[in-house]
């Protein structure tokens, strides 16, 4: 028995006749009608009754149509999990964690995962959340505040809790504070995030209509640390996004609290809601929980 000659059979019950199911299957109908013949020979029951006019299935066919259906929708499982497999899997991230959790999650991931792509775009956050519930992101990373929205479509888990504090340079005078106060901040030129980051709508929130006398944009995390290294000013980000960071081992930026109270950020993957979530996302999300969790009791500890 080959699988092709049951796909031949639903065919031929589908369309009605040979001659339509072998137009659709692009097999001739003495080849389509020879396949079927040999299941019928093999399974020792009729599966058709051939007309002129047609074909229809056999009452002893018909008794086993839910059997062959349900091998055609296993073998059509089978396909889609080891396409599953061998796939891209596109992720969006607004790249405060990529030290900490994405670059560490791309390799693992990978290295169990040769078959398999992982594409990282930065991006906004509402840009992540529109690509995830439009179907061109797989998952996306996150920053957010405790109460702000997230779509009901989407699947959130919390992967870190920090804080925002001061990134600075280990040379800078803040860098021998205890902490360091939004007026402290003020005096000097400062590392801001562009409109659209957490940390922008902080830095709003905080300076007022008091900014720094001298201003630098930056795009994400990762730039804002790269100019607080190199003499541009500190900047605030969340304590995760620095800690562990190569510049912060390397020991040329470091860490200071604020004085003033903010509120905790959370770091969040999303995806859009399956009722069944592919394997290969499945793997992935469960290589960043992971990694997650074990930079949590690292911070613990």
């Amino acid at each position: 028995m080959r699988l092709e000659q049951l796909e031949y059979l639903m065919a031929v019950i589908q369309h009605g006749s040979l001659r339509r199911a072998g137009e659709k299957l692009h097999v001739s109908q003495s080849a389509l009608s020879e396949a079927i013949s040999t299941l019928e020979r093999e399974l020792g029951v009729p599966l058709l009754e051939r007309h002129r006019s047609g074909a229809r299935v056999s009452g002893s066919g018909r008794d086993l149509l839910p059997i062959v259906s349900e091998i055609l929708a296993g073998v059509a499982r089978l396909k889609a999990a080891a396409s599953d497999r061998s796939r891209t899997i596109r992720v969006g991230t607004v790249n405060a964690g990529t030290s900490a959790l994405m670059v560490p999650a791309v390799r693992e991931f990978g290295a169990g995962h040769p078959s398999t792509t992982v594409d990282v775009a930065t991006m906004f956050q509402v840009e992540i959340q529109d690509s995830l519930l439009e179907g061109r992101l797989d998952v996306g990373l996150i920053n957010v505040f405790p109460g702000d929205d997230i779509p009901a479509a989407l699947h959130r888990t919390a992967l870190l809790h920090g804080v925002p504090v001061v990134c600075c340079r280990t040379d800078d005078p803040l860098a021998g504070r205890e902490s360091v106060s939004v007026a402290d901040l003020r005096q000097r030129p400062f590392v801001a995030m562009r409109p659209g980051y957490l940390m922008h709508r902080l830095t709003e929130r905080l300076f007022g209509d008091a900014p720094p006398p001298d201003t630098f944009s930056a795009d994400g995390a990762e730039m804002g640390k790269s100019l607080v290294a190199s003499g541009s000013g500190p900047t605030i980000l969340p304590d995760y996004s620095i800690v562990g960071d190569p510049l912060h081992a390397a020991g040329l930026i470091t860490v200071r609290p604020l004085s003033e109270e903010v509120p905790p950020v959370l770091m969040l993957m999303l995806r859009r809601r399956y009722d069944r979530v592919p394997p290969a996302i499945a793997d992935f999300e469960q290589t960043l929980q992971r990694l997650a969790a074990a930079e949590r009791h690292e911070r613990s500890a």
